[in-house]
């Protein structure tokens, strides 16, 4: 069914329409996260909205669900908040707002991060899981300190680093990353690692839900992690008392480290594809950068 059809339909005896995700949505769509226990806030809707588009569901003039996706470049995307109301599930909407999304976006390479209850639906739209994710969050409290690696130094990142550092996420995370780290490298604080002038790895704080979240963390690849475990570690020392959260993709030996960090592991999801065979994209897009936290579950 093609996107316009989808938008207006509705039912006579229901009032049920699908539209346009608009700034306006934002108070009923963090009601709606607030009802299923997501931590987002006012603000962080307000972000996701900017640097995305989406669709609600709307019945007599409530908003009942959302759905939204971010586009990278011509041939990739992610999407999330997909949220219906507890009071109208089982009648399709998750799955109409989702159609909405996959027609919006066509043929690109599509990315998201499943809830159990979510996963089924999204099998049967297409997805496939080509890998996971861990959820740690915490308040802070007395960290360790890490040492670094020879040679290499932390310092606050500049306006004069910004291009080095959106070109050098995009290459770790495989999407084009121009738009969205511009926005949150303003949003947020970063840190870069480096070693004789050279950057090899940088990592970004910025208010979100509870408290803060830490990404993305991006680094030259090492056996022990070390470098990403540095540019975490820098925040965490920074935070004590404060609410912190980070979303590591598998695969890396920082669940351990973080856990130590008094991190706690709270979810973990699968990340899943469609429009590509999930065995291209079970790896790193990168052989030399790696992508250690995410912006977020959503926006990848």
């Amino acid at each position: 069914m093609k996107l316009d059809s989808l938008m207006s339909a509705s039912s006579p005896t229901t009032n049920l329409r699908y539209r346009r995700f608009t700034s306006t949505d934002i108070p009923a769509a963090h009601g709606l996260s607030m009802a299923v226990s997501w931590p987002h806030r006012p603000e962080d809707w307000q972000f996701a909205a900017d640097e995305g588009t989406g669709f609600v569901a709307e019945e007599n003039g409530a908003v009942i669900g959302t759905a939204l996706c971010w586009k990278f470049g011509i041939d990739r995307a992610s999407l999330g908040l997909v949220i219906v109301s507890s009071e109208h599930q089982g009648r399709g909407i998750g799955r109409r707002l989702m159609e909405m999304l996959l027609e919006e976006l066509g043929p690109r390479i599509t990315f998201l991060h499943a809830t159990p209850a979510g996963q089924p639906l999204y099998e049967k739209l297409g997805f496939d899981v080509c890998g996971s994710l861990d959820q740690f969050q915490a308040y802070v409290g007395e960290t360790s300190p890490l040492a670094l690696p020879d040679g290499e130094r932390l310092r606050a990142a500049t306006p004069a680093d910004y291009p080095a550092l959106i070109e050098l996420c995009s290459r770790a995370c495989g999407l084009q990353r121009d738009a969205m780290m511009s926005a949150l490298l303003k949003l947020g604080e970063s840190v870069v690692l480096e070693c004789d002038g050279e950057i090899t790895g940088f990592s970004v704080l910025r208010r979100f839900g509870r408290g803060y979240v830490i990404g993305p963390v991006l680094a030259l690849r090492s056996h022990d992690d070390l470098r990403a475990k540095a540019l975490i570690g820098y925040w965490l020392a920074g935070r004590a008392g404060e609410f912190v959260r980070v979303d590591v993709p598998s695969g890396t030996s920082l669940p351990d480290w973080l856990i130590g960090q008094g991190l706690k592991r709270v979810d973990t999801v699968v990340k899943m594809v469609r429009n590509a065979p999930a065995d291209m994209h079970t790896g790193e897009p990168d052989p030399v950068w790696r992508l250690y936290g995410l912006i977020s579950q959503a926006m990848f």
